[in-house]
């Protein structure tokens, strides 16, 4: 009998389609290793405002609320990657966590989170507060699965490529954190 892919969701903080965090989202969906599948939620700048008002049932919330309950439910492990804005998580992925606040996606579900910035702290307060976000929501945080990674866009190549090779290592390191949780 085949045995099932596991299924890792990526989920950038930012809607710049060309922005540092989603490349890196997508460097990592190269770097993946043999029987993990790498899923990239699309549909962050589509959900609405939160608000509990609308937070009904699965079958009355808004589409793309459904959506987005629903590619969390089918991943078996997630990862988040943030750019910090005025020293926070920037509010697109903040009003994305809060639909899912009181509906459990991230329950017990290994996650590794990433901030990626420009500066030399690497984003480091919005890491540290999506981590307490997280955790309040029960995610499962493996030791080795959370990274600031400083002075970013000096990381990058312009096709994506991660070129430090400090950064790789750690990359790997936490992909390895991740799966065995999963595991």
């Amino acid at each position: 009998m085949e045995q099932r892919s596991l299924v890792v969701l990526g989920i950038s903080g930012s809607l710049r389609k060309e922005s540092t965090n989603s490349r890196l989202l997508a460097f990592l969906a190269g770097i993946m290793p043999t029987g993990v599948e790498f899923r990239l939620y699309e549909g962050m700048a589509s959900l609405p405002h939160f608000n509990p008002d609308l937070d009904c049932d699965d079958m009355e919330v808004d589409e793309a609320v459904y959506e987005w309950r629903e590619q969390l439910r089918s991943a078996d492990a997630i990862i988040l990657c943030t750019p910090e804005y005025a020293r926070g998580v920037p509010g697109s992925l903040k009003n994305a966590l809060d639909w899912v606040v009181s509906s459990a996606e991230f329950m017990n579900k290994p996650t590794a989170v990433i901030s990626a910035s420009p500066h030399e702290d690497g984003g480091k307060t919005a890491l540290a507060s999506l981590i307490v976000t997280l955790k309040m929501m029960s995610a499962l945080i493996p030791g080795e699965a959370t990274l600031a990674v400083p002075i970013a866009t000096k990381k990058l190549a312009r096709d994506g490529s991660v070129v430090d090779m400090n950064t790789v290592s750690s990359l790997n390191s936490l992909i390895r954190a991740l799966v065995q949780a999963v595991n």
